[in-house]
This record gives C-alpha cells, sequence and structure tokens, in this order.
C-alpha cells in the first residue's frame, strides 16, 4: 500500500487516503473476525489510548489493548463484528455496527452463562501516521451484561 505524506517541520508524517483507510478497517475487520488478537491490537500505536466500557474507562499502549481484546475473545469464543458503515473525514473514522456472541468462555473472569449477546456498537477513530492513535468504542455494556445475565435490572 503506497502511503501519501505531508512534510510537517523536519518529520514526515504518513497521511492515508480514503481508500487506503477502508482498506485498512478492511483488514482490521477481518483480523477481528479471525479473532486474532496479535493482528487486531497490531492496527493501534504504541502508545494508542481506547476509551472502551469493558476497561472501565481509558486504557493506553499496546499491552493494555491487546489485554481487552483477548478479554473479549476468551469471554466470547465466538464474537463477531458486523460493519453497517464506515464514515471518513480525513484522518477520522466512525465504524458503525453491530457486536454480537455467546458467553461461554466467562467473560471478564466471571462464570461463564451460556447466554447470547446482540448490540449495537459505534467506534470512533484517529488514526495516525497509519495506526489508531485514539479511539472510542460506544456500546451498552450494561444492556450487554443484562442480556448474558450478569447483571439484573429491577422491575419498574
Amino acid at each position: 500500500m503506497k502511503d501519501d505524506t505531508t512534510f510537517i517541520g523536519k518529520s514526515t508524517r504518513i497521511v492515508l487516503t480514503r481508500q487506503q483507510m477502508q482498506t485498512f478497517f478492511d483488514r482490521r475487520d477481518d483480523a477481528f473476525s479471525r479473532l486474532d488478537a496479535a493482528a487486531f491490537t497490531s492496527f493501534y500505536a504504541e502508545q494508542a489510548v481506547v476509551e472502551s466500557p469493558t476497561a472501565g474507562g481509558t486504557v493506553q499502549g499496546l499491552a493494555a489493548i491487546a489485554e481487552i481484546t483477548r478479554a473479549w475473545f476468551m469471554g466470547f469464543p465466538d464474537v463477531s463484528l458486523t460493519r453497517r458503515a464506515l464514515v471518513i473525514d480525513g484522518e477520522h473514522a466512525v465504524w458503525i455496527g453491530e457486536v454480537r456472541g455467546t458467553d461461554t468462555g466467562g467473560f471478564l473472569g466471571l462464570e461463564a452463562t451460556g447466554k447470547p449477546f446482540q448490540l449495537p456498537i459505534v467506534m470512533v477513530c484517529r488514526v495516525g501516521d497509519g495506526l489508531i492513535v485514539h479511539e472510542q468504542r460506544i456500546y451498552d455494556f450494561s444492556g450487554m451484561l443484562m442480556q448474558i445475565g450478569v447483571l439484573k435490572a429491577k422491575p419498574m
């Protein structure tokens, strides 16, 4: 993949074209579909920041991102992401879709319930120098926990 570059002062910065961004997220989706945590994590910069309800807030760095990725793959061995849309604007991309899986691996160290979940998810990403430097994951974590039977809702 040929990268376009922009010169800023004495440094060179990689700026992906719209098509390269599309390909970048296609490859990232493929790594997720193969449940390949190492390949999926390779799309993030060394000091990337991910804001995620699963992480309880914000994590930074490849080790922490790999850890939350492995937690998903271990807890939900059939987890899948289905992209509905990818909105690209310069160095920003908004991934819109659905996540689903079945709690057969015991999510976050809890006993497996065997129950499935399905919910919408949005990931707002900023890509710098050809890697994700910031990502905000937006989904109903409490709703997911209720679907898999870990969290009970009080009747109204």
